[in-house]
């Protein structure tokens, strides 16, 4: 019952997050402070991304990088931004089902190990028995040697042989 609740809940999480990163990146453009802030990251991403590029491609890197314009790099921070929430939120239900599987891998072990002490136990139990049967065999054939062949017939369950046979 709680497996399917949790896979649906998680899938509505995932389907939630995207208005809510869209939202995000509708405001992120509007407040004064935080549109230099995401300015001057989106900057330092393009410069980065640029040298990178340019170095994998085996081009120059000491070419000076035009910075973006401050609609474009606007544009490009708050899509980074809805993309790391719902890179976020998809990542922490990934760590919620590992962990959710890795209690219950947990669990099932300690029954698999309950359930082997439980084998040993009777295991032990049933050695414990075959060795006092194994006892008694040897008293009995310490006894029947003492009477001799004569005396077998007549012990069964400690009573004479005219007991148990009326004639």
């Amino acid at each position: 019952m709680a497996l399917p609740t949790v896979k649906l809940f998680s899938l509505a999480l995932k389907s939630i997050s995207k208005p809510i990163a869209a939202r995000l990146k509708q405001q992120a453009g509007i407040h004064p402070k935080f549109r230099n802030l995401i300015i001057s990251l989106a900057q330092a991403n393009h410069r980065i991304s640029t040298t990178l590029q340019r170095q994998l491609y085996g081009h120059s890197t000491n070419v000076e990088i035009r910075p973006l314009n401050e609609e474009k790099a606007v544009q490009a921070a708050v899509d980074l931004i809805g993309e790391l929430f719902v890179f976020s939120v998809a990542g922490g239900l990934v760590i919620f089902e590992v962990q959710r599987s890795a209690r219950s891998e947990a669990r099932k072990e300690e029954n698999r190990r309950q359930e082997i002490e439980g084998i040993k136990q009777r295991e032990d139990d049933l050695l414990k028995e075959v060795e006092l049967l194994r006892q008694r065999i040897n008293e009995l054939e310490k006894l029947s040697r003492g009477r001799g062949l004569a005396g077998i017939p007549n012990f069964k369950q400690g009573q004479p042989a005219e007991a148990t046979n009326p004639i």
